[in-house]
């Protein structure tokens, strides 16, 4: 029955990080400088985004993408672990209650997890930081003051935030209550 809960909660992460990593991909695909863009930046602007910004919108996707991926490789190795161990403990032993008990090292599997989680919340926190620097980019710098920037960070910010809060105590507590 763990094991399926386990397997289960593997492969959240994954589909999670997927998505995010799409997110990623298109974020880097999109060009700040192409002039057909929908909102167009204009850089005479007192409030214009200047060349770092644009720097840190491809790091931090770049970083976001990275730490999706750690997250994603550790938890398709804490699935196939998963599943090699039930394999050749089935093969093992001849009962049927065999197949139900995984022989995985259960503090390697709760750190894998941990690790795993860290990526995704890390991951995340780097794509919400290029989100940022994109709505600096093009609505104007939050030193600035431009109140429609503000507008559409702080709900990023609080929501983001609020959300992985919530995540990182159930991995927390996962970690701490497995």
């Amino acid at each position: 029955m763990t094991t399926t809960i386990h397997i289960s909660a593997l492969d959240g992460i994954i589909n999670v990080n997927s998505l995010f990593t799409f997110a990623v991909f298109v974020g880097l695909a999109w060009s700040p400088t192409d002039p057909n863009s929908s909102l167009v930046n204009d850089p005479t602007s007192p409030c214009a985004a200047g060349p770092s910004i644009v720097e840190n919108i491809v790091s931090f996707h770049v970083f976001s993408f990275s730490s999706f991926l750690f997250s994603s490789l550790i938890a398709l190795a804490l699935k196939q672990a998963l599943r090699i161990s039930k394999t050749s403990g089935s093969r093992a032993h001849s009962n049927h209650l065999a197949e139900f008990f995984v022989l995985v090292n259960k503090n390697s599997f709760r750190d894998g997890m941990l690790a795993s989680g860290v990526g995704s919340v890390v991951g995340s926190v780097f794509l919400m930081l290029a989100l940022i620097n994109v709505v600096q980019f093009k609505l104007g710098t939050l030193a600035c003051g431009s109140g429609d920037s503000f507008a559409a960070v702080v709900p990023l910010v609080i929501f983001v935030s609020s959300a992985l809060l919530i995540y990182s105590c159930i991995v927390l507590y996962a970690f701490f209550g497995c």
